[in-house]
């Protein structure tokens, strides 16, 4: 089952979806798991070629609850993308996990975040800062957030944003506080402060953010003194996964390692004794 909510985050209403599992009968009072889906710079829940749609559908099939959401400024929620920087989209995914926790059917002790492109960035960042994330996938992650984002939009317009105060980029504005917002948060440096267990993707023929990011995420990840994680890299992927055996290997890894939780307990009880 799926349905569309509004959630409110100081005044600005945050459009998302919620799918819900099948749950058979001996099932009915069986706490379950909760998957954030988090967009990537000026996307929406939606997804390109529906990632997000499928990817939710995928993952409640397999037994989690799953809220994608789009941040302020996108998709069908209010307020402007520009006015909100990386901060902000810090809050209003803890206000999304206020909402799901909310929810008397989820397991607090398994809360994940699945994050693409510059949303990877926002999940670890959010991750870090609040301990009710207890585990985060990351799709193509955004590494930094300021030079990735410039890239992305062209210097042009980074210019024009600070020489006018304000930029337009395929309808969106963008503002020197945007920018600013980019440089204040470092994912790598944060990463080390997650101590939960960690799934990361990406395809090896991304233009976009590069593959490079997600090897030394792992190798900052596991220099933590706590938490595993894993990686799986996408032959010929790009960045949004277009293709269809693309997204199907994904979904599938995905899903494998969110249904993996009690083993990884298990293996890591075994291996702390």
């Amino acid at each position: 089952m799926e349905r569309t909510i509004t959630l409110q985050h100081q005044g600005i209403p945050l459009a998302a979806s919620i799918h819900y599992p099948k749950l058979q009968d001996k099932d009915a009072d069986r706490k379950l798991p909760l998957v954030v889906i988090l967009h990537g710079f000026v996307g929406s829940r939606v997804g390109v070629d529906r990632l997000f749609v499928l990817a939710a559908r995928e993952f409640a099939e397999r037994g989690s609850i799953v809220i994608r959401f789009d941040f302020a400024g996108c998709g069908e929620s209010g307020g402007e993308y520009g006015e909100n920087g990386i901060d902000s989209m810090i809050a209003q995914t803890r206000t999304v996990l206020d909402y799901g926790l909310g929810l008397d059917c989820v397991d607090p002790l398994r809360v994940t975040l699945v994050g693409h492109s510059l949303g990877g960035a926002i999940a670890l960042l959010t991750g870090a800062a609040d301990r009710r994330v207890k585990s985060l996938a990351l799709w193509s992650p955004v590494g930094h957030p300021w030079s990735d984002i410039t890239r992305i939009v062209g210097r042009e317009v980074y210019d024009r944003a600070i020489s006018k105060g304000r930029a337009d980029y395929l309808g969106y504005t963008l503002t020197p506080a945007f920018f600013d917002s980019l440089q204040l948060h470092q994912p790598f440096q944060q990463a080390v402060k997650f101590h939960g267990d960690v799934f990361l993707a990406h395809g090896t023929s991304d233009d976009t953010i590069p593959a490079d990011y997600t090897f030394l995420l792992e190798k900052t990840f596991w220099l933590r003194g706590e938490g595993r994680v894993d990686k799986n890299i996408l032959f010929q992927a790009d960045h949004t996964y277009s293709k269809g055996e693309h997204k199907a290997e994904l979904f599938r890894a995905t899903a494998d390692w969110l249904n993996a939780y009690e083993e990884r307990q298990r293996d890591w009880h075994h291996w702390s004794i």
